[in-house]
């Protein structure tokens, strides 16, 4: 009989594969990061307990092409600073991604909030545009001119924070305690521009990133990055407290977790 190729993979198909996903070379991403002050009371809005706001009320965007063997991937990120007891980071609300594959793994392994979207990051010369774009809508955009080199930073460590849960199958909340995970990146940077511009945001019903105003530009920088991560789980949440905030994952929660499940006949 023919391999059925939805049938058990062996012991060593499976550590094969492990080990191929531990020996990924660096790989490098061009893009752009826009950071602003906001408004503080919207950034307490939108993080789910026990996250709670820093010092300072910090919007934070990527917009970037990766270097991905195979195929380019756009990949996008829009976050907050948060804050996890004595843990400072970044709490991304969305994070559009070009591809399919570049999802998977982040929804499923870390909980992180990647939608499919249209990731563009355009320089003629000097002049640079990126914008993250869903149904339609350039819901961020970043434009500018390269205005000078940066010196090069010293290698950093930045910690996502991600909240993992699965809908429950009769509506009612969730099969299981959600839990709050960390995500640490250890970033190296190549290249570093400073870019002179600015950010617009655009109203969207499904990313509301608009409500984030910028009311206090901090930098824009166009440069070369590559990165490692690895995850873990802080704690164990309240499904109570983090259900109100379950429709940040989906354009329509009513798929999620109001509706009644579907009945089979």
């Amino acid at each position: 009989m023919a391999r059925v190729r939805y049938g058990a993979r062996t012991e060593r198909e499976t550590a094969t594969t492990r080990t191929a996903a531990a020996r990924l070379p660096d790989i490098w991403s061009t893009g752009v990061t826009a950071l602003w002050e906001t408004d503080p009371d919207a950034v307490a809005a939108v993080l789910p307990p026990p996250l709670k706001p820093t010092g300072s009320p910090l919007v934070r965007v990527s917009i970037s092409e990766v270097a991905l063997p195979g195929y380019p991937l756009g990949a996008g990120s829009v976050a907050v600073a948060a804050a996890h007891g004595a843990v400072d980071g970044w709490y991304p609300l969305v994070m559009p991604m070009t591809h399919e594959r570049a999802l998977t793994g982040g929804r499923e392994v870390f909980g992180e909030p990647k939608k499919l979207g249209r990731v563009a990051v355009e320089r003629d010369g000097p002049a640079l545009r990126a914008s993250l774009e869903r149904h339609g809508i350039a819901f961020v955009e970043v434009r500018g001119t390269v205005s000078g080199a940066l010196p090069l930073p010293e290698p950093s460590r930045r910690t996502d924070f991600y909240f993992k849960f699965l809908p429950a199958v009769d509506g009612s909340g969730f099969d299981g305690d959600p839990v709050l995970v960390h995500c640490v990146r250890h970033e190296r940077v190549r290249r570093l521009e400073r870019i002179t511009g600015d950010v617009v945001l655009r109203e969207s019903a499904f990313d509301p990133v608009a409500d984030l105003p910028v009311l206090r530009l901090r930098e824009i920088t166009a440069g070369e990055r590559t990165s490692d991560q690895s995850g873990r789980v802080a704690e164990r949440v309240d499904a109570r407290a983090l259900l109100p905030y379950v429709h940040q994952r989906y354009d329509d929660p009513l798929q999620a977790h109001d509706g009644p499940p579907e009945r089979s006949t």
